[in-house]
């Protein structure tokens, strides 16, 4: 098993089954493919974080110069409003973001309990792999050193699951779900849906 599944034994980390799961990860770590399997397993809906993105920050980013927090504030204040309004109304969601540095996840929180991370960790060896061969993506995989750079590990005082990149993504679906206590059976979808 690989290394990076902390307590991936427990039937679950959690009291509670969070309302909306923030799935983490720099560039490249599979947020989108797990965020959308995680929510048809929640029976919920998805959003990924690139589409709260203002244009400027993604020309920015096509140019392969990384965003400045003072590009990412905005952002971050949209998803927190649109995790704000899930919770409200009691809409179960995943939201793929990489969520890389603690006061970005903090700003998202906003210290709501209902909202929990999946840390979908793995090497940048591994990562800078996938990237090569993703077409049709605007993250260069020249911003790939500088994610890394940015990326503060989830810690202690965080409602969190890390997860190893290297499963299959209906094993690592399958072991988020158990860890954060949701409802419902194994996977049933087909890697790489």
């Amino acid at each position: 098993m690989p290394a990076a599944d902390h307590g991936a034994t427990q039937s679950s980390d959690f009291a509670r089954p969070p309302g909306v799961v923030i799935v983490m990860g720099v560039s490249g770590s599979g947020k989108t493919t797990i965020g959308k399997q995680l929510a048809r397993r929640m029976a919920g809906v998805f959003a990924d974080a690139d589409s709260f993105h203002p244009p400027a920050n993604i020309e920015k980013m096509k140019a392969g110069h990384p965003l400045t927090d003072e590009d990412r504030w905005p952002w971050l204040d949209a998803m927190a409003a649109q995790i704000g309004q899930w919770l409200a109304k009691k809409q179960p969601a995943v939201l793929a973001c990489s969520a890389l540095k603690r006061v970005y996840r903090d700003r998202l929180v906003a210290g709501r309990p209902g909202v929990a991370f999946l840390y979908l960790s793995g090497s940048e060896a591994v990562i800078a792999t996938r990237l090569a061969n993703r077409k049709g993506h605007f993250m260069p995989p020249a911003l790939l050193r500088s994610q890394f750079e940015t990326l503060e590990p989830p810690g202690d005082g965080e409602r969190v699951v890390t997860v190893d990149i290297r499963h299959p993504p209906r094993r690592i679906v399958d072991i988020a779900a158990r860890r954060l206590g949701l409802p419902g059976q194994p996977s049933r979808v087909a890697d790489g849906a």
